[in-house]
Formats: structure tokens, C-alpha cells, sequence
């Protein structure tokens, strides 16, 4: 599927052809953090497949726990958190970032990892009262 986004402001654009099938959530406290948000959504590219088209992303440079390194890729005016990368075989693999791909709604997540740091109250989203905010 041939996908394309941009950060908030614009600054930023790219495009992609992806596997709809390889859209995730992760829970892990990393995505907590660097989202300011419960999880995070990604939808895997291979790197071949992937291209900035406008702009030039600022790199975060984070050290897991894991010891694997992952670049983090930003909006340097926005802020929008774009995509992520690795080094050696992490490298091929571009992790782009749900909320600014154009044809999101498309995408639905298959999966989930690190379930064991999910908040609390996830499974309990469902039940809260809703509005629209016009």
C-alpha cells in the first residue's frame, strides 16, 4: 500500500509503500515517553521503500535497554514525532509513526507488544463517556 504523511506544520513530508498487515501498538515506557501518550502505533516500511520528500527531519539518538540503538526521527519546528530506524540489520526497517500518515484510517493495528507495560485502564478505554468536539 502506498502511503504518504507529514509532520503537524508541513515542514516535513515523505512517502512509502507498506504491508497493512504490519501496523502494531507498542506499549513499551519508551513510546510512553517519547509520545507523552499510553502507546504508540507504527506501520513498518522497508527502508528501499521509503523517502523524505520535503524537509530533513532531527534525529534523537536512544540507547535501549537492550543496548540496540534507535534513531528517532522529529520534526526540528513541530515537534511531530515522524518515524524510527536502527543501526546493522535494524537499519532495513523504517517505523513510521500512525499519527501523521495521510491514509491512517486505513491502517488498523495487528498487534501488540509490551503488553506488561500497558496502562492499567487501556482495556478500559471502551467504557468511558465520548463527545465530539465540534
Amino acid at each position: 500500500m502506498k502511503i504518504d504523511g507529514q509532520c503537524h506544520c508541513g515542514a516535513v513530508r515523505y512517502e512509502a509503500v507498506i504491508d497493512p498487515e504490519d501496523v502494531g501498538i507498542c506499549h513499551c515506557t519508551d513510546c510512553q515517553q517519547l509520545t507523552g501518550s499510553v502507546y504508540r502505533v507504527t506501520a513498518i516500511a522497508a527502508r528501499r521503500n521509503f523517502r523524505i520528500s520535503s524537509g530533513e527531519p532531527k534525529t534523537y539518538v536512544k540507547t535501549g535497554a537492550n543496548g540496540r540503538i534507535r534513531y528517532q526521527m522529529f520534526c526540528g519546528d513541530c515537534g511531530s514525532p515522524l518515524y524510527t530506524t536502527g543501526t546493522d540489520a535494524d537499519a532495513e526497517e523504517i517505523g513510521i509513526r500512525w499519527g501523521n500518515i495521510r491514509q491512517r484510517a486505513a491502517l488498523l493495528p495487528k498487534s501488540q507488544i509490551w503488553c506488561s507495560s500497558a496502562a492499567n485502564w487501556f482495556a478500559e478505554v471502551q467504557k468511558l463517556p465520548g463527545r465530539n468536539q465540534d
